[in-house]
């Protein structure tokens, strides 16, 4: 299963909108089949391991990252090839959140007289497919707030300005959270302070561009900023004004597609926003922003994860705090889960949960 789960990986920005899958067939201890899902290829998982298997898949055993499918879409069912291929034993670290397998995929392979095993490695998995298991469970992506803190908390020294905080191989690890992501989000603020370009570097292979999203709801973003200049179908602007204005029409004429939202308290409605970007397919959002939009975002609660890189440094009370939250909003933040703690040269990475993505989904359940 850890070979499965390996494989999985090889999936990260090329199985969207679809879940990570890798699928091992082992016959009397030996390797005799293997395969991880690629959107654009179309074959699932399990299905690449029982080509490469052949013959060889008849009475061996398979292990499979996420439960076989069962149903027909892009392709024809994966338990429907498990059972042709005479497959003995079914090892699956996780049902399927899909509300249209959740269960079923094992039962029909059951009913066929295949044994199945459920829950090996299964928290793993799960972590793996967490943005597909957001999306496919509420039409919404994942969202990740990252942010580089002092040891006291701040992300700046003063506002206005930008102040250089985690080390090198922090900065690194952030081009690999964007990889994995479908989208970056920011404010316009971050835009008008350190005009970032939030693009991936990590030079690996993706099937979509990573989609860079401004939430600005005045229109405020420079023409002359790092995003517009590079847009090129992968620059999105949210915003309340109207479209026929000059600055939308400006925006566009640039390469950049404006969004209107609806408005809360002035601004881009956070959770608006979120529903347009996964009715776009958007499974995975990596938030790199400043204080209020942080703060906007824990409050209107889309944000699911926290990856907080804390520095070896102190600024001191002048400096801004990562989230601008106050009285009645910090406290209905959620205490966060699963917390586990990385280290990147002198750095500090906490990584936790605000929320169980599964929520009442039985896959936990082990069989």
């Amino acid at each position: 299963m850890q070979r499965a789960l390996a494989l999985a990986e090889k999936g990260v920005a090329l199985a969207h909108p679809n879940p990570i899958v890798g699928a091992v067939i082992e016959k009397n201890e030996v390797i005799v089949g293997e395969g991880f899902h690629q959107y654009e290829k179309l074959d699932h998982a399990e299905v690449v391991a029982l080509r490469a298997a052949g013959e060889q898949a008849r009475g061996a055993t398979m292990f499979v990252t996420l439960e076989p499918c069962c149903h027909t879409g892009r392709t024809g069912p994966c338990t429907r090839a498990i059972i042709d291929a005479g497959v003995a034993h079914v090892v699956v670290a996780m049902l399927d959140p899909n509300p249209r397998v959740a269960g079923n995929g094992v039962a029909e392979l059951r009913r066929a007289g295949i044994r199945v095993s459920v829950g090996v490695a299964s928290e793993t998995a799960r972590e793996a497919n967490a943005d597909f298991a957001r999306w496919i469970l509420t039409r919404r992506p994942l969202v990740t707030l990252k942010s580089a803190l002092t040891l006291d908390g701040r992300i700046t020294a003063r506002r206005g300005v930008t102040t250089a905080i985690s080390g090198e191989q922090s900065r690194e690890s952030v081009q690999q959270l964007r990889h994995e992501a479908d989208a970056v989000l920011t404010g316009v603020g971050t835009v008008l302070v350190d005009d970032p370009l939030l693009t991936d570097r990590t030079g690996e292979p993706r099937r979509r561009k990573l989609l860079r999203v401004v939430a600005d709801s005045k229109l405020r973003i420079p023409l002359k900023s790092k995003l517009v200049k590079s847009a090129d179908g992968d620059v999105v602007v949210a915003t309340t004004v109207s479209l026929a204005s000059a600055k939308a029409r400006a925006l566009v004429r640039s390469g950049v597609e404006v969004v209107r939202v609806k408005a809360r308290r002035g601004r881009v409605d956070l959770n608006a926003l979120g529903a347009e970007l996964g009715r776009r397919e958007i499974l995975n959002v990596l938030l790199e922003a400043g204080a209020e939009m942080n703060a906007a975002a824990l409050e209107a609660g889309i944000v699911d994860k926290l990856v907080l890189y804390y520095a070896p440094r102190v600024i001191g009370v002048e400096g801004v705090p990562f989230a601008a939250l106050r009285g009645k909003a910090a406290a209905r933040v959620p205490e966060l889960r699963n917390v586990r703690s990385i280290e990147y040269g002198s750095d500090i990475v906490i990584e936790g949960w605000l929320r169980d993505v599964y929520g009442d989904h039985g896959t936990r359940r082990k069989n």
